[in-house]
């Protein structure tokens, strides 16, 4: 056999290893981009912003994992690439390992895991194992058949142009994603989902907000997520309104409050609606900004507002039917 038949079939695996890898850190990059305030809470979380803020860390590591995945898919091959590349890679790995050896000794995790962000549920096991698969080997298999890399290429100039650029527009979109109507997209809280199947922790420490919401499996709840704080105590008397009037399906507030801080929101703002507590692990990948709301019908999410809900129509419409549904005579 030939050493040019080799030689291809060496450079046609790498270059689908480097499609691969980089297709999963762009992928990762865009889920980070939806919502960045809770990528800017995990860089908090982990210790990652001592030499700048949070929040600017976080628009400068999706710009590189969206500039790096990008060259990567443009078939960019070159070592300015790879090792940087490598190093992500390498400190992904190691913060899923991390968490991982943190579970497994006692210690607190946060949400989620791994590199793709609040989006996807996964435990700090298969947060590991997940990374390991998606990322490594692609990785070392993306330094096989290098030879034409190494002898210039074509189009190698325009090709990191337009990963710069790509990574350019994802820091921006990033940078204004808290203002634009995403939260049905960027968050695990949108219509369709059952109230069963959001979830978090593991084993007997696991909940699942079916469990954590009164009445959940039955009838029609309205429910608002919120921090019980000053901002929110502005809203009580709406809220106490629409409870008071008794129209509408039945309220509860859901937020991660302590029961000390829940007890004296109720003695110093007097509210009427239930309120009912949540881990932070099982409330932070359904919102991106508080207050948050959203309907359930039979233990399913019917629909979602941003902010409070249309509390008005919502009582116009009665307990047995949904806002945006009612007939007309």
């Amino acid at each position: 056999m030939s050493e040019a038949g080799p030689s291809r079939a060496l450079r046609l695996v790498g270059r689908f290893a480097a499609l691969v890898l980089g297709g999963v850190l762009v992928f990762a990059a865009a889920a980070k981009a939806l919502d960045p305030q809770a990528f800017a809470e995990q860089i908090h979380a982990e210790g990652l912003d001592r030499f700048a803020s949070a929040s600017r860390m976080a628009l400068l590591a999706l710009a590189l994992e969206a500039g790096l995945g990008l060259a990567l898919m443009l078939g960019v091959r070159r070592l300015r690439v790879l090792l940087p590349a490598s190093a992500l890679v390498a400190f992904f790995v190691f913060l899923t390992a991390r968490t991982y050896w943190r579970s497994t000794h006692g210690g607190a995790v946060g949400s989620s895991c791994g590199c793709f962000g609040n989006l996807v549920e996964r435990s700090p096991a298969e947060a590991l194992w997940t990374d390991l698969l998606l990322l490594v080997p692609p990785l070392l298999l993306a330094f096989v058949g290098r030879g034409d890399q190494r002898q210039g290429g074509r189009g190698v100039g325009w090709r990191l142009g337009v990963a710069a650029l790509g990574a350019v527009l994802v820091a921006g979109f990033a940078w204004r994603a808290p203002g634009l109507p995403l939260d049905d997209l960027a968050t695990r809280l949108k219509p369709g989902v059952q109230a069963s199947a959001l979830c978090a922790g593991t084993g007997a420490d696991r909940v699942c907000l079916g469990g954590v919401l009164p009445d959940a499996q039955n009838g029609r709840q309205l429910v608002v997520l919120a921090d019980l704080d000053a901002a929110f105590a502005a809203d009580v008397d709406r809220l106490n309104a629409y409870v008071q009037a008794g129209h509408g399906p039945t309220l509860a507030v859901l937020t991660a409050a302590s029961p000390d801080d829940e007890r004296k929101f109720y003695w110093r703002f007097g509210p009427t609606f239930k309120i009912a507590t949540a881990p932070p692990g099982l409330l932070r990948p359904l919102y991106r900004r508080l207050p948050r709301s959203f309907l359930l019908e039979g233990g399913v999410v019917r629909q979602t507002w941003s902010g409070l809900p249309p509390l008005d129509r919502l009582a116009q419409a009665g307990p047995g039917m949904a806002p945006g549904l009612q007939t007309t005579p």
